[in-house]
């Protein structure tokens, strides 16, 4: 598969300590599809990678903080979530509540159970095991 990065406007860069580990987590709970992968000159991290998600691009890296600098960034935590998070958008309710169900059988935290929201959508909040916070959005149950 050709490396579809830069063929979308804007697109999130995770920070992640486990970078495989995300990878395989992304796969199982949002159907993420690998379009490129580099592994880092010590074999065990990734330099970079980028995932198809929701028709989106995902890109991440593991963490290295030998190219940081005393100011290098540290990844976020379960404990200490991103302050930023990504938002999925689905067409159906249904698939809100199924891809909660799955993130949190497969080690996500709740934020947010799902719910039909005052503003119109099915919504619900999670962080994944890596610390990053994602928004599940569709349309309300009808």
């Amino acid at each position: 598969m050709a490396d579809q990065s830069m063929q979308m406007p804007v697109s999130p860069y995770l920070t992640i300590n486990g970078a495989e580990k995300a990878i395989a987590f992304y796969k199982k709970v949002f159907g993420a599809k690998e379009a490129t992968r580099m592994a880092a000159d010590d074999g065990k991290r990734i330099m970079h990678a980028a995932l198809d998600i929701n028709g989106g691009i995902v890109m991440l890296s593991d963490h290295f903080p030998e190219y940081g600098g005393d100011g290098a960034v540290e990844p976020p935590t379960q404990e200490k979530m991103a302050p930023v998070a990504i938002a999925l958008s689905y067409p159906a309710p249904a698939d809100v509540d199924t891809t909660y169900k799955r993130a949190i059988d497969a080690g996500a935290k709740s934020i947010a159970e799902p719910a039909d929201m005052f503003w119109g959508a099915r919504f619900a909040m999670l962080v994944d095991p890596f610390g990053h916070r994602w928004f599940l959005s569709g349309p309300q149950q009808g």
